[in-house]
């Protein structure tokens, strides 16, 4: 079988409504990342994150027209709301080549002081005290190219060493967990719920021969909220969407006193009312991190 590689240049809040209608059609999950990075580059020679593409592949099978059909209409829709194009770019992929298309857009990067992602199939050239993550991220989300991830990541370099108990709520390839064990965590717990995103962080965390320090298991909110464990810092790169029904579940609760939260996935105008839940949820927040209209905030629970 052949391939159909669908991708679209968009922005901001854009880029995750369009990844949710690519997630309906698209094999193997839809990958969003930041344009204009070139190989080995420096945090802060990165272009404004301003411009993302969100890729996905449709098999090219008898349905596929019907599926670009209704991709398009969503995208009308779309249109609508957000300011984005309303045509993707449809690339065909051959068969014996498809499942390597996607790997052409990602190059080693590096973020803040020290830290240095090199895709797994790719040579890398480390430099003496980087922390080197080495990433698959296969079906799941996290490759180091979206802004919310690199936010997440230069966040806890900042706050290195970090403490022993870590969890990463909503994993997805590991690279936060993998980040979290070599920036000092003895420990970190990978939960998300899907598969697929599980078994790229058991991956991961082996290719960095991490496995022992990162336990990897689905699982969600309310399944940690009747367990005993409590962190010392808590890892949330999803959407405000989400992490807002979270707070209101208890999600401070997870947080030992005195430990941090790390929150990512935010939209700028969304940045206020998670500040606000995270404070119901018993954790002050302290500061926020943007790299274009993306936003992180960094919140503690007070010490008893």
């Amino acid at each position: 079988m052949n391939w159909i590689e669908v991708s679209l240049q968009t922005d901001g809040e854009a880029a995750e409504a369009i990844a949710d209608l690519l997630q309906q059609y698209g094999y193997q999950g839809v990958v969003i990342e930041q344009t204009g990075i070139e190989g080995d580059a420096w945090e802060g020679e990165l272009p404004p994150p301003a411009s993302l593409i969100v890729r996905a592949y449709l098999p090219d099978d008898d349905q596929v027209e019907e599926h670009k059909r209704r991709l398009e209409n969503g995208l009308h829709h779309l249109a609508r709301i957000y300011p984005m194009p309303e045509t993707p770019t449809y690339r065909p992929i051959a068969e014996e080549n498809w499942a390597e298309a996607w790997k052409v857009h990602y190059k080693p990067l590096r973020l803040g002081q020290r830290i240095y992602i090199r895709p797994a199939w790719l040579e890398g050239s480390p430099r003496p005290g980087d922390v080197e993550i080495i990433l698959d991220p296969g079906a799941a989300f996290g490759t180091g190219t979206h802004p919310s991830t690199q936010l997440c990541l230069l966040a806890m370099e900042d706050a290195a060493p970090l403490p022993p108990r870590v969890l990463d709520l909503g994993c997805g390839s590991g690279i936060l967990s993998i980040a979290a064990a070599k920036l000092g965590a003895a420990h970190v717990w990978a939960l998300d719920i899907d598969p697929l995103a599980i078994k790229a962080t058991q991956e991961n965390a082996a290719l960095n021969n991490m496995a022992d320090a990162i336990t990897a298991q689905e699982g969600s909110l309310e399944s940690l909220l009747h367990s005993p464990r409590r962190f010392g810092l808590i890892l949330v790169n999803i959407l405000a969407k989400t992490i807002i029904p979270m707070c209101q579940q208890g999600l401070g609760h997870l947080v030992q006193p005195g430990g941090m939260g790390i929150f990512s996935g935010i939209i700028a105008e969304q940045a206020d009312d998670v500040e606000a839940a995270l404070r119901a949820t018993s954790l002050m927040p302290y500061r926020r991190r943007t790299m274009g209209d993306w936003v992180a905030v960094e919140a503690r629970r007070e010490a008893d």
